[in-house]
């Protein structure tokens, strides 16, 4: 017989312990929640819906405003859901997961961002050769590119920790 445990469930800080101020959190964690799900959708939708604004640079910041939507909805619900209810636990399966959808999220925000330096580099050091340099097959590869990390790295290629 052997001494061993296994890690079924994480136990996380309390912003703060009297119950006051954990609704102030909530509160505080909803409005940003909701200011971030409406600028970025008034930022999908604008861009969606307007012909004029079907150009390369609009075009990645409606992806980064996707990418960022999904950031966010990653770890704030949680976190207000703690706050609200007075939890402090969450699942193993439910904190990887968290950390691998933030990690992606934030690592195809900042190849997007680069993605986007270039296409003002172009635009201004270049602009004669802005139309063949960045075409719309070019701009989707590059914006397939900055997603593609999650097809990539999926659940199927992880290992588990010696």
């Amino acid at each position: 017989m052997s001494n061993s445990s296994s890690i079924s469930e994480f136990l996380l800080l309390a912003l703060a312990d009297t119950r006051q101020l954990q609704l102030l959190h909530f509160w505080l964690l909803l409005g940003i929640y909701l200011a971030a799900l409406l600028g970025n959708g008034l930022i999908s939708t604008a861009v969606a819906c307007d012909h004029h604004l079907h150009t390369p640079m609009y075009f990645f910041l409606l992806n980064l405003a996707l990418l960022d939507l999904g950031c966010i909805s990653t770890t704030l619900p949680k976190a207000m859901a703690n706050a609200l209810w007075g939890t402090r636990d969450i699942s193993y399966a439910g904190c990887a997961a968290q950390v691998f959808f933030f990690v992606f999220f934030i690592s195809a925000e900042y190849s997007l961002l680069t993605i986007m330096s270039y296409d003002r580099y172009v635009a201004i050091c270049k602009p004669l050769h802005y139309g063949t340099l960045l075409g719309s097959r070019a701009c989707a590869t590059m914006a397939a590119a900055a997603w593609e990390r999650l097809f990539r790295a999926g659940p199927e290629n992880w290992r588990p920790l010696p």
